[in-house]
C-alpha cells in the first residue's frame, strides 16, 4: 500500500467513526484510470486501452449491528449522510434517482445492482455503513465515479457473501453509472477498475468484454506518463456526452449495422452520403479511433512504447476537430507538452475538460511540466495540476 493510499483509508477509516459511532471492519478500494487510447469507442462496441493507477478511492465498512436494513453512505467529499432501506433500493432506482443527492447515486445504485445482478433477496443481507475517502481527482477524467463503484462492489460483495467475478462486478458498476445516475457511460472504466495490473495495460474489447493484459514497457524505456489536469469540470450527466452517443447510434443506424464496432475505414465514404456532416465526423473518430486502439496494441508489442507517439497525437486531433470534445485548456496542455519534447499526448476521458495525458522521458518531465504551466499563463488560464501516474492494480482488499 503506498502513503497515498494509507492517508486516503485512513481518512475513510476516521469519517466512520465521526458519522456511524463504530469501527468498521476494513477498508476496500479501487483506482482511477487513465485511458492511453480508446476514446468514445467502449459504448460503441469497440477497443479500447485503459490502465489503472495508483491513485484509489477507499471505502470503510460494517454490517450494522443494530437490525436496521439500512444503506447508509458518507464521504469526505460530502457533508451529508444519505441511506435508504435495502428492501427500497429496487423502489428508488432508477425511476426515483432524483430523490437520492448526486454522489451517494453511485455506491448507492452499487448496492442495487449488485443485488439484482447476483439475484440476491434484500431481506437476506444485513444493513450496512459505508465511508468514503478518495485520492482520485474528481472531474480531471481520470475516473473516479469508477473508483467509487468499484470499491463498492468489492466491499459488498465481500460484506454480503455475493460471489461474482470480476467481469459481471464491473457490469454491476456500469449498470449503477447508467441507470442510477443516469450518465450514458461504456464499461471501459469499470473494468480497468477492477481488472487492473501493474505496469500493464487492459486491452479491453468492448463488445465480448474479452480483456487481455498487455505489457506496456514504461519503466524499461525511461518513460513516464504525465497527467496535465486542467482543473476544467466535467459531468457525464449532462447534455454533451449523451449527444454524441446518440449521433453514434444515429451513424450505426444509416449503416444498418448493430454498432460502430462493425464498421470499417472503407465504409466512410458510403456514410458521407447518408447522414448530415456532424453525424460523419462523430462516426469518422470512432471508427479510426477503434483503428488506433489496435495499432497501438501492435506497435507496443513489436516496437515499444516510444513509437506510440504519433497514434497519441492523431487521436487528440480527431477529438478536437470530429469528435468535438476538446476545449482550449486541454489544445493547450497537448501543444506545450509536444512543444518540450513529449513522444506523444492527448486528451483523455470524456471530454469537455479533464486532463490530458503525456507520454514523456523521464529527463523531460519537468521541462514538459514547466512548459503548460507556462503556456496556460501566457493563455489566461488557471494554473493546472501536473502530476505522474504509474500503472497499478486493480480493486481489492486493503
Amino acid at each position: 500500500m503506498t502513503t497515498t493510499d494509507s492517508r486516503a483509508a485512513a481518512a475513510a477509516r476516521a469519517l466512520f467513526a465521526e458519522r456511524f459511532g463504530a469501527e468498521p471492519v476494513g477498508t476496500w478500494s479501487a483506482p482511477g484510470r487513465v485511458n492511453l487510447i480508446g476514446e468514445h469507442t467502449d459504448y460503441n462496441d469497440g477497443f479500447v486501452l485503459p490502465f489503472a493507477i495508483q491513485h484509489r478511492t477507499h471505502v470503510a465498512l460494517a454490517p450494522r449491528a443494530d437490525g436496521v436494513f439500512r444503506v447508509r453512505v458518507a464521504s469526505t467529499f460530502d457533508d451529508t449522510t444519505a441511506e435508504l432501506a435495502v428492501a427500497e433500493l429496487a423502489e428508488v432506482f432508477p425511476e426515483r434517482r432524483d430523490e437520492v443527492p448526486e454522489w451517494a447515486r453511485y455506491p448507492l445504485g452499487v448496492a442495487w445492482a449488485l443485488l439484482a445482478a447476483s439475484g440476491t433477496d434484500p431481506a437476506s443481507v444485513p444493513g450496512v455503513d459505508l465511508a468514503f475517502a478518495s485520492e482520485v481527482p474528481v472531474g480531471a477524467g481520470l475516473s473516479s465515479s469508477a473508483a467509487i463503484e468499484g470499491a463498492t462492489a468489492v466491499a459488498l460483495a465481500d460484506a454480503w457473501a455475493i460471489h461474482l467475478d470480476r467481469v459481471a462486478l464491473a457490469k454491476v458498476g456500469r449498470r449503477a453509472e447508467n441507470e442510477a445516475v443516469g450518465a450514458p457511460t461504456g464499461i471501459m472504466d469499470q473494468m480497468a477498475a477492477l481488472l487492473g495490473r501493474a505496469d500493464a495495460a487492459i486491452f479491453l474489447d468492448c463488445r465480448s468484454l474479452e480483456a487481455e493484459v498487455v505489457d506496456l514497457g514504461f519503466a524499461d524505456a525511461g518513460l513516464e506518463l504525465v497527467v496535465i489536469d486542467t482543473g476544467v469540470k466535467h459531468s457525464h450527466a449532462t447534455g454533451g456526452y449523451g449527444e454524441r452517443r446518440a449521433a453514434c447510434e444515429r451513424g450505426a443506424a444509416a449503416l444498418g449495422v448493430p454498432a460502430l464496432r462493425d464498421v470499417t475505414l472503407d465504409d466512410l465514404p458510403r456514410l458521407a452520403g447518408l447522414v448530415d456532416d456532424v453525424t460523419f465526423r462523430r462516426v469518422r473518430h470512432v471508427v479510426t479511433e477503434d483503428q488506433r486502439v489496435l495499432d497501438t496494441v501492435r506497435t507496443l508489442r513489436e516496437q515499444g512504447p516510444t513509437a506510440i507517439g504519433d497514434l497519441l497525437v492523431a487521436s487528440h486531433a480527431s477529438m478536437r476537430d470530429d469528435f468535438e470534445i476538446s476545449v482550449p485548456e486541454l489544445d493547450t496542455a497537448v501543444e506545450a507538452a509536444l512543444s518540450a519534447g513529449a513522444v506523444g499526448a492527448r486528451m483523455t476521458g470524456g471530454g469537455f475538460g479533464g486532463a490530458a495525458i503525456a507520454l514523456v522521458a523521464r529527463d523531460r518531465v519537468q521541462a514538459v511540466s514547466d512548459a503548460a504551466t507556462a503556456a496556460f499563463a501566457a493563455a489566461g488560464f488557471a494554473a493546472p495540476t501536473i502530476f505522474t501516474v504509474t500503472p497499478s492494480a486493480g480493486a481489492a482488499r486493503d
